[in-house]
């Protein structure tokens, strides 16, 4: 079990609460695709993802990065149970979508990014960023932990 601190918690908790998830998902999946292009595969079904233009307008690739984010809202909501609440995505993404785990990391590094680029160092001081990195660090274990 992970311990968080109360500044940790009031650091995720303050910042969870300015993030615009339709805004900030779409965004920080579309970066993975990009950035890390070899995760394409796993959104064959989102139609055509050949370039950045075609990733960028792809309203499949919006929905599911708001979809994605939303997620961390039962996160943010069970700090203290996340491995539990991750517990059936994580067997879906090992035993039926066969993702590479790695990629939760990739798209954890890029909603970071993104959060990053959207505040402006006050609101997103380096204490914040310190206490959002470890608790995405945290939804990825949690994320991972179905894996063999």
């Amino acid at each position: 079990m992970v311990e968080w601190t109360d500044a940790e918690r009031n650091a995720i908790l303050a910042l969870w609460a300015k993030i615009d998830v339709a805004d900030i998902g779409p965004k920080a999946l579309k970066r993975l695709l990009i950035v890390f292009p070899w995760t394409k595969r796993y959104f064959t079904s989102f139609g055509n993802l050949s370039t950045e233009v075609a990733i960028n307008s792809n309203d499949k690739v919006s929905a599911h990065g708001k979809k994605v984010l939303s997620e961390l809202d039962k996160a943010v909501k069970n700090m203290d149970n996340i491995k539990s609440v991750y517990s059936q995505l994580s067997v879906f993404h090992s035993e039926q979508l066969h993702v590479d785990p790695d990629n939760f990391r990739l798209l954890a590094e890029c909603v970071t990014v993104e959060v990053g680029a959207k505040f402006s160092s006050a609101k997103f001081p380096p204490g914040f960023q310190a206490a959002w990195t470890k608790f995405l660090d945290v939804v990825v274990a949690a994320l991972r932990k179905q894996y063999h």
